[in-house]
């Protein structure tokens, strides 16, 4: 048989061929090859098709060569790899070591609860998978169906979530509206109408607060008058118990049925978009208590709101319908696909703001958005906001929640109290986020966090209690946000458009004015509403009860924005003469919008809490129709992030993150440190390393080795004194492996012997149970000597679950995503214990 040259004169080919030449050329140059221990990098078992004019086969190493007749020997060589990376689409050459047949043992590529996922590996498979199916096409016009099937199941999928993301969504706001108004009173025609339903019917012209006579406050049930001392008492007690009764069903529900349901849920979707599993968090009885607790806690008055939670419940949906699609039910990174797909549909029908749902679900949530689930996110989100539009909950023409009538041009100088906004958004957003946390951390290492039901009722209490005295904290949070961000007209009869006008006819222009006693009298009733709501929304947000952040901190940005715009109103009044008023101003026409004021405050608190930059202009501007305005809320948004970076390193999500341990490596982090692998790799050296040996251990070593330790997976080596890497083995996989052979297979004993052997695999037999199948091939290596930053970089950008490091070829450790978080800990001066893993 003729030699193969030396590498010298092998002729120009691509990277993954030459490599592969490369082990060839050493295998039939007697230096080792595929075979021969160094890191095996492909499974080519068995071998590809005999070519017709060969002569017999000679085995050596990984591949059969063949004694080619009257060929020139390089173009044998090529032509024979490239028969092996054409036949990659069967199930021949397997890339990062998944083989076709691992399905034969159940439960293979599943994870455990509390485990990161392997990225690399599942989407490997998924592409074999693909591979397979388009292979098998041209079989039968079952196998072509199957394929379209397969192809389309992703849009379908999409379009599942967003329908049930919409139903769901509009059930809630349903049914939140109506509970909110039985706080006040009942309609009697048709109990199941909120107020304004009720009110519908009424042929009068005015109603005083939103009361008609169609609609019975509780002291009328009780045959009280609707004013006086008695109402007021009977009003403020039924408040007050209703509050109670919804706050303490709530809380119960979630003890019981689904403690996972309690919060917002966007930390945890974050961590479980970045690779991390939690079995339950994404169920069908975390969904259904996070709907009916959902509606519970928004309805009892509590500083909260259902945006948070309308992200996790979309996701649940996304979790629960991927399973009648196997390629992304069964494969744990595939169905993160759908699940920032059901994010972004979650933010659609929370806000009726589609664009902002899919820019939320990439700027925030999402860790891995390929361009093919931005596409599917936007027609996810699209469907959601159609399917909200077709129910109607706000019953008017918008699908919006603030929609707003003004398009008054903005003027060049308010740029300045417009970043002012800015500043104090960020200072707010700031003392929000450091007095939460450290609330949170009390709820959780002291004895309150024993009482969950009676620390919701008892914060229930506080604020119903507190919350009713002041017209502008009893009303719902969202009808007050509206209030807030609405122009003063001549239908007006709040308090904060007691200006001293004349109306002359519907139409005219709103003059300027001077403020009344009851704009000053509203702006000590914000400004003690601001407080108020400030400091409950620090004691709720982290309550065991469903509960969102958007709509409170929009509040508070909103009533900063309001006082800021009617300061800025009166100056404008006053001195109409001067320089910066004198062109826009000089009209007599209102040239000052409060609510414009109101809507830039909102964006630069929720802003600064959430540090969103993008899509939170977006949202804004969806949500209130106001796309004039994009550069004031651009200038707020911005000065609201520079402040609250500079005041406090994380985001309100991103502290919950941390503060509850979750393995999430966030990607907008750099890491500055000058560590090295060696540094942070597990054992350290010149401790020992628990590694299986290619064809030496029997399965009483294996099995008092998994007892012994409890590491997540074991490297594969030649010898334990050679210490070359074969592969990589994971826990779960060898247990089941193990498992199913003793269940198949007679007469295994603990002494039989246990080969990863996957030159000449032997057959499984009592003797000796072949293993190579559930042994990654293609393990990600990184040398002692490779900065830690890099290494960072990859389990950043590529999801790795460990690397093995290598020093010549020679296995001296393992470093896995807990390792490198502990480090990132470590070197940040925080308590590298904190973070959660099994």
């Amino acid at each position: 048989m003729e030699r193969f040259p030396l590498k010298s004169s092998i002729p120009k080919m691509p990277m993954t061929y030459q490599s592969v030449y490369k082990k060839f050329t050493n295998a039939s140059n007697g230096r080792g090859g595929l075979g021969s221990g160094d890191d095996d990098m492909v499974d080519v078992t068995p071998g590809p098709p005999q070519p017709a004019d060969s002569a017999t086969p000679t085995s050596h190493g990984t591949f059969q060569l063949y004694e080619h007749t009257g060929r020139n020997s390089d173009a044998s060589a090529t032509s024979y790899i490239a028969q092996y990376f054409s036949a990659s689409t069967g199930d021949s050459v397997v890339f990062s070591g998944m083989q076709a047949d691992t399905d034969d043992i159940p439960g293979i590529g599943q994870y455990d609860d509390f485990h990161t996922i392997d990225w690399q590996r599942d989407i490997a498979r998924d592409r074999m998978r693909h591979r397979h199916i388009v292979k098998k096409r041209q079989d039968s016009l079952w196998d072509l169906i199957k394929g379209a099937h397969d192809a389309w199941s992703g849009w379908v999928c999409v379009l599942l979530v967003g329908v049930c993301t919409g139903v769901v969504a509009g059930v809630i706001d349903i049914g939140a509206s109506w509970m909110t108004d039985l706080k006040f009173g009942i309609c009697p025609q048709a109990f199941w109408f909120n107020r304004e339903q009720c009110c519908w019917s009424s042929d009068e012209t005015t109603f005083d607060h939103g009361n008609c006579s169609q609609w019975l406050t509780w002291p009328q049930v009780f045959g009280e008058s609707r004013d006086g001392a008695g109402a007021y008492i009977i009003s403020y007690l039924f408040y007050i118990v209703w509050a109670l009764v919804f706050a303490a069903l709530s809380a119960s529900l979630v003890r019981m049925f689904a403690p996972y349901a309690c919060g917002s849920g966007i930390p945890e979707i974050k961590t479980i978009l970045s690779g991390f599993i939690i079995r339950g968090y994404l169920g069908k009885w975390t969904l259904i208590i996070k709907v009916v607790g959902l509606i519970l806690s928004v309805s009892s008055g509590l500083s909260l709101g259902k945006e948070g939670p309308m992200v996790h419940i979309a996701s649940c949906l996304g979790n629960i319908l991927s399973y009648l699609f196997p390629k992304y039910g069964r494969n744990e990174a595939k169905k993160r696909e759908i699940l920032s797909a059901a994010a972004a549909a979650g933010v659609s029908v929370a806000f009726g703001a589609p664009i902002g749902g899919v820019l939320f679900s990439l700027e925030e949530v999402s860790y891995y958005f390929p361009l093919k689930t931005l596409w599917r996110s936007f027609f996810c989100a699209l469907i959601a906001a159609f399917i909200l539009r077709s129910i109607n909950p706000f019953g008017n023409e918008h699908s919006v929640l603030f929609f707003v009538e003004y398009n008054k041009p903005w003027i060049f100088f308010e740029l300045i109290p417009f970043v002012g906004l800015g500043i104090i958004g960020g200072c707010i957003a700031t003392i929000f986020i450091k007095a939460n946390i450290y609330w949170c951390r009390y709820r959780k290492y002291s004895k309150l966090g024993q009482y969950p039901v009676t620390e919701v009722l008892v914060v229930t209490l506080i604020t119903a209690i507190i919350a009713y005295p002041n017209p502008y904290t009893r009303m719902n949070t969202s009808q007050l946000i509206y209030l807030l961000f609405n122009q003063c007209g001549i239908s007006n009869s709040d308090p904060l458009c007691d200006y001293n006008r004349n109306f002359t006819h519907v139409n005219s222009a709103i003059e300027r004015a001077p403020a009344g006693p009851g704009v000053y009298r509203a702006i000590w009733l914000l400004i003690l509403a601001l407080i108020l709501k400030l400091v409950m929304t620090i004691f709720t947000f982290g309550i065991k009860v469903p509960c969102g952040l958007f709509i409170p901190s929009l509040a508070l940005g909103a009533i900063a924005g309001r006082i800021v715009g009617i300061g800025v109103e009166q100056l404008a009044f006053k001195y109409s003469k001067i320089w910066l008023f004198s062109g826009e101003c000089s009209t007599g026409d209102d040239c000052i919008t409060p609510g414009l004021y109101a809507m830039v405050g909102a964006a630069a608190v929720l802003g600064g809490v959430t540090r969103m930059t993008v899509s939170l202009v977006v949202i804004m501007f969806e949500l209130t129709g106001g796309v004039r305005y994009i550069v004031p809320l651009m200038a707020a948004a911005m000065a609201s992030k520079w402040v609250g970076d500079a005041l406090g390193r994380q985001g309100i999500y991103d502290a919950h993150i941390a503060l509850n341990g979750y393995p999430f490596l966030d990607s907008k982090d750099e890491f500055q440190h000058t560590s090295l692998a060696a540094d942070v790799m597990q054992p350290k050296r010149n401790e020992t390393l628990a590694v299986i040996t290619q064809d030496s251990m029997t399965v009483d070593d294996l099995e008092t080795l998994l007892r012994e330790t409890e590491h997540n997976g074991y490297p594969v080596v030649v010898s334990k004194e050679s210490q070359y890497l074969v592969g990589f083995v994971l826990r779960r996989d060898l247990n089941l492996a193990i498992a199913n052979a003793r269940h198949t297979i007679e007469g295994i004993t603990a002494q039989t012997l246990v080969s990863f052997n996957t030159t000449q695999p032997p057959a499984s037999s009592p003797a000796c149970v072949s293993l190579h199948r559930i042994l990654d091939l293609a393990p990600i290596t990184v040398t002692d000597q490779t900065p830690m930053e890099t290494v960072v970089d990859m389990f950043r950008k590529l999801g790795l679950r460990q690397t093995l490091v290598t020093h010549n070829g020679r296995l001296l450790g393992v470093i896995t995503k807990k390792d490198v978080l502990r480090h990132v800990k470590q070197m940040d001066n925080e308590d590298p214990n904190s973070v959660l893993f099994n």
